[in-house]
């Protein structure tokens, strides 16, 4: 008993990794425990790596949906780590990219303010979106990050959204990936993550 709750008090204890996002980060359509945020746990306890990753992903939230609940979580998890992976249904909304823009930054700094190292994770939007469109909606990640001196992921789909047989992996939806493209999706996330662990 004196093991578990030790055990128990560690992971209390263990620096937190926040993850803030949309139905991409939430399993929408997956099995539990087969999205990306699941697969990165499962990552950190093979390399031994103390962080225990909360997820706090909803599908369908938008960065002003996040931006209002991310002062509460901030001070619920005090996190070392935020990874914000929104805007995706901002753009299907067809919202204003200013304030797509505004509320990224406004998360970013106000998770920096609280102590933790922020991931801004980009998004890209289907061609037919227009040309201009897509490349002032993929550019904002950038801005976001280089502006906040945060990490930036550039496009979290990346592998899976601009390969060939796109098709064969996402779900009827076409927006939704399948279970077999997590792991590429955590693959792009990696890279960010890795050196502020």
């Amino acid at each position: 008993m004196a093991g578990w709750t030790s055990g128990a008090v560690a992971a209390a204890e263990a620096p937190v990794v926040l993850v803030v996002g949309d139905s991409l980060s939430a399993e929408y359509g997956l099995k539990a425990g087969a999205g990306w945020v699941a697969l990165l746990q499962a990552r950190l306890a093979e390399q031994k790596k103390p962080q225990r990753v909360v997820n706090a992903s909803i599908s369908g939230d938008t960065t002003s949906g996040g931006r209002s609940r991310l002062p509460a979580a901030l001070r619920t998890h005090k996190p070392a780590i935020v990874i914000i992976e929104l805007g995706g249904n901002d753009a299907l909304r067809g919202l204003p990219l200013a304030s797509t823009r505004d509320n990224l930054l406004a998360m970013t700094h106000a998770a920096q303010a609280a102590g933790a190292k922020v991931i801004v994770v980009g998004m890209q939007v289907p061609p037919n979106y227009g040309a201009a469109y897509g490349r002032e909606f993929e550019g904002l990640f950038t801005d976001v990050a280089k502006q906040a001196r945060a990490a930036l992921v550039p496009f979290l789909l990346k592998g899976v959204a601009d390969r060939a047989d796109a098709l064969d992996w996402f779900q009827p939806d076409r927006i939704h990936p399948l279970a077999k493209a997590h792991p590429l999706m955590l693959d792009n996330v990696w890279p960010a993550l890795r050196p502020l662990l």
